[in-house]
């Protein structure tokens, strides 16, 4: 691991995003909470929240962080058609978050995945990304649209 027992704590946030593609008829199943598992927007959210918090036992090189806010959420776009998920984590400390927010989009999505996958199994997780970072000796990052 990176020694950060000398940097000073700051304030950090990252957010990150992905998708979930699916079949207009799969997406009408989720938005209906029709799907056989349950409440697929529920438990994803559920357990992108709790990846967030376990990411230093997934990723062997991540800091062990006491994290102050996570929120992951879901917009369900016609257009795509599926699901986006947008994933923040907060923290005061001396390093990013980075890695926790990306986690909690993939495990949201692996969840969304798992959720859906008997109405549809030509599901894609798609385009997961750092959309912006601010906090830290590297200063702020914005992703390009």
């Amino acid at each position: 691991m990176v020694d950060v027992g000398e940097k000073p704590a700051s304030q950090r946030i990252a957010v990150a995003e992905g998708s979930v593609r699916m079949q207009p008829e799969t997406l009408a199943l989720l938005r209906a909470n029709a799907l056989q598992k349950g409440d697929a927007l529920a438990v994803a959210q559920v357990a992108g929240i709790q990846a967030a918090k376990r990411t230093a036992e997934l990723i062997p090189f991540c800091h062990t962080l006491p994290l102050e806010h996570v929120t992951v959420e879901f917009e369900l776009k016609d257009d795509l058609p599926g699901v986006r998920i947008t994933a923040t984590v907060r923290i005061t400390g001396k390093t990013g978050v980075e890695m926790e927010a990306l986690t909690a989009v993939s495990v949201a999505a692996l969840t969304l995945y798992d959720m859906a996958k008997s109405a549809e199994k030509s599901l894609r997780i798609e385009n997961i990304r750092l959309l912006s970072k601010t906090g830290g000796k590297s200063g702020d990052y914005h992703a390009a649209e």
